[in-house]
């Protein structure tokens, strides 16, 4: 299987700009200290091992499988990923595949520690009924009439936290369709304007197809802005553009001064420097996006409801389950937390959109408007001067019989 080739180089380490290149170490000729005992069989002490930190060692494993998952590059659906995705064995393929899922491995955390909750209640309760503590202990029993009045509330505070954070994936989502096709259009007005193939216009496009990759940088934590431009942008303008503090806005400077430069109508030009509005806006929104997230209050009130909720929930249903509290109270923990962290996830909406293939396709299509247009130009240029030569009723060139057909009625007709 052939991978296809994507516009982004790794950037070498010659191409570097000088203040991001390797100095040689240099060694001095004075004896160094010794720092650490010459005897190999010396070893650093061993971490102590305690309580503390083996529960610590969960969450922090959990919370790494999620950052690295978050990190993969996730692909646009094609024809026979919306196959799959439909497919009727797809909740089958769905509960296999739930020991792999970066959701239900974050949630190791909470729904472990709720469950053994339940489990020292069930415990508890257990031994003061087989008279194994003292009398005085009593059994932890309460009406389940609290959770009934209160379990719509926490339903509905769960579908609104969802809701919101589905409003803000959409909004990312309508910003960078924006962006993808405001930089469509505007290689497109930029092709047709400039008429001459100049090494201006070149660059002026390569700009335009660098924006996209550079507000993605901005946007997604820990990207690589130079690997993913190096083969896109002169090494003189990725130098120019690494040192600038806002790498989106930098490009837009690079726009805007090459049109500046291109001899070409101020009414074209006009309507070029329009097209850079489309820039500003997108990258106004996704910054508001990153920058302002949902009411911090809002979503400490749904953290500490799901916490206090699950909490008292094995002493709620002692009565009525007794030992089934355990397996009820992680099904619970499991459910809800669930819907609670696809919200959190879902919330910063950079992280879940495809935007390292959006940035690839939009690349590929412009490259290829490029490489195509001077064909199609051509091509025009012939019909057009083939039809000046041999004009016709409908606009179009006419055959050879239809022109002598022609000829001999015209001299056939009375005078």
């Amino acid at each position: 299987m052939t991978t296809a080739k994507t516009p982004f180089q790794t950037l070498p380490s010659s191409s570097l700009p000088s203040h991001f290149k390797i100095h040689p170490l240099k060694f001095s000729s004075k004896p160094s200290k010794i720092l650490c005992s010459q005897n190999p069989n010396l070893r650093p002490p061993p971490k102590s091992i305690t309580l503390i930190s083996i529960l610590r060692s969960i969450p922090d494993w959990a919370d790494g499988v999620k950052e690295r998952r978050m990190k993969q590059r996730r692909p646009l659906y094609k024809h026979e990923d919306w196959i799959r995705h439909r497919s009727s064995v797809r909740h089958l393929r769905h509960l296999l595949s739930s020991l792999s899922s970066r959701v239900i491995l974050s949630l190791v955390p909470p729904v472990l520690a709720f469950t053994s909750v339940a489990a020292v209640v069930a415990s508890y309760n257990t031994a003061v009924l087989w008279h194994l503590l003292p009398e005085i202990f009593p059994v932890l029993r309460a009406s389940s009439l609290p959770y009934q009045l209160t379990a719509p509330a926490l339903a509905l505070l769960l579908v609104f936290r969802t809701e919101a954070s589905y409003s803000r994936f959409e909004e990312g989502r309508k910003a960078w369709s924006k962006v993808i096709s405001g930089t469509n259009d505007f290689a497109r007005q930029v092709m047709v304007s400039v008429e001459k193939d100049s090494s201006l216009k070149t660059a002026l496009l390569q700009y335009i197809m660098a924006f996209p990759v550079a507000l993605k940088c901005h946007l997604v934590n820990e990207s690589d802005i130079g690997r993913d431009l190096h083969g896109l942008l002169e090494d003189d303008d990725l130098e120019i553009l690494l040192s600038s503090n806002h790498h989106p806005r930098c490009i837009i400077q690079f726009i805007s001064q090459s049109m500046k430069l291109l001899d070409i109508e101020e009414p074209k030009r006009t309507v070029l420097e329009s097209k850079v509005t489309c820039f500003h806006e997108g990258i106004g929104v996704c910054e508001q996006i990153v920058g302002i997230p949902i009411p911090l209050s809002y979503t400490r009130l749904t953290s500490r409801f799901l916490v206090l909720w699950h909490l008292t929930l094995p002493i709620i249903l002692w009565d009525d389950c007794n030992w089934i509290v355990v397996p009820a109270t992680f099904v619970s923990a499991a459910s809800l937390f669930c819907i609670e962290e696809v919200g959190v996830l879902i919330e910063e909406p950079f992280q879940m959109l495809s935007l390292d293939e959006l940035c690839i396709r939009v690349c590929e299509n412009v490259q290829e408007a490029i490489r195509s247009e001077k064909k199609i130009r051509e091509t025009l240029v012939m019909k057009k001067e083939a039809a000046s030569r041999n004009p016709s009723l409908n606009g179009h060139p006419t055959s050879g019989d239809e022109q002598t057909n022609r000829s001999n009625s015209n001299s056939s007709s009375p005078r």
